[in-house]
């Protein structure tokens, strides 16, 4: 295990999700304002969209959400996410709280840990993810480098240090050749060190299965809690739960497995039942 300089931290996936194997549901917004393939007038349908997953997510049982702008392809680096998209993420977000009780958090693409912050203070969300949180890669947005030193003074700004923090450890859609001397193990050591409260193993693409070598190298240096992703089915619940504290699910649960398609709660609830069995619920 991997030690640091901070206090012990309490378990976030516990403390937030009430459970040591949570299942966070993905809510995928259409292309919002300011996006290539936002489709104009106001934000209603992209709302509509969103609470159609976010009720079969909540009917089929799963213990939180995640709001990210999946729809805003191609993705911009951080310092090039508009105004616009904070403002569309915070107005739909408020809307989407007001109709669930579940914990909700933000992710902004690409890597936009700002932009999730404030979101999340201004609707009084409880943690927020980001992709790249140390170090750098290479993606299709280009060079994209760590934002835990900005993510972590701006959160102190805006007294957000109840807002925690789910940093992958090794990103998907990236390349790592140009920190080829950084280790798993290293990657997972630094994300440690620079504040993280909770770490993510993931896939190389969307709705890809997280290999549990990666699981467990993450997990085995780290006394944080670790959740997987992506890529987890009723198949492999089993499997991937026993390395870890819980999974972010997206694909599986949307119709024909497609990321961009509605959940479907019949999908859920299949997945639901799985992980309630394996939690002897």
């Amino acid at each position: 295990m991997s030690s640091t300089i901070f206090p012990a931290k309490s378990n976030s996936v516990l403390d937030i999700f009430k459970t040591d194997k949570a299942i966070i549901g993905m809510v995928h917004l259409k292309a919002l304002p300011g996006a290539p393939h936002f489709k104009g007038g106001n934000l209603d349908a992209i709302y509509d969209f969103a609470m159609n997953d976010v009720r079969a997510l909540e009917e089929g049982g799963v213990d939180g959400l995640m709001i990210e702008n999946a729809g805003d392809i191609p993705f911009c680096k951080p310092e090039d996410i508009g105004m616009e998209t904070v403002a569309a993420m915070t107005a739909l977000t408020e809307r989407i709280k007001r109709e669930t009780n579940l914990p909700i958090g933000i992710n902004c693409l690409a890597n936009g840990v700002l932009v999730a912050l404030a979101v999340a203070k201004a609707n009084d969300l409880p943690f927020v993810r980001v992709n790249q949180w140390v170090n750098a890669y290479v993606a299709n947005e280009g060079f994209i480098e760590g934002a835990s030193a900005k993510a972590m003074r701006y959160r102190s700004n805006i007294k957000g240090d109840n807002i925690k923090i789910f940093a992958d450890v090794h990103v998907k859609h990236g390349s790592h050749s140009i920190v080829a001397d950084r280790s798993l193990a290293d990657q997972t050591r630094d994300a440690i060190f620079f504040d993280a409260d909770v770490l993510i193993a993931t896939g190389s693409r969307t709705g890809d299965e997280t290999s549990t070598d990666e699981i467990e190298g993450i997990k085995s240096n780290t006394d944080l809690p670790v959740i997987v992703g992506s890529g987890m089915t009723p198949g492999n619940a089993q499997k991937i739960l026993s390395h870890c504290n819980g999974c972010i699910v997206g694909s599986y649960v949307k119709k024909d497995g497609l990321w961009w398609n509605q959940v479907e709660a019949a999908r859920v609830k299949e997945l639901m039942d799985v992980v309630l069995q394996l939690r002897g619920e």
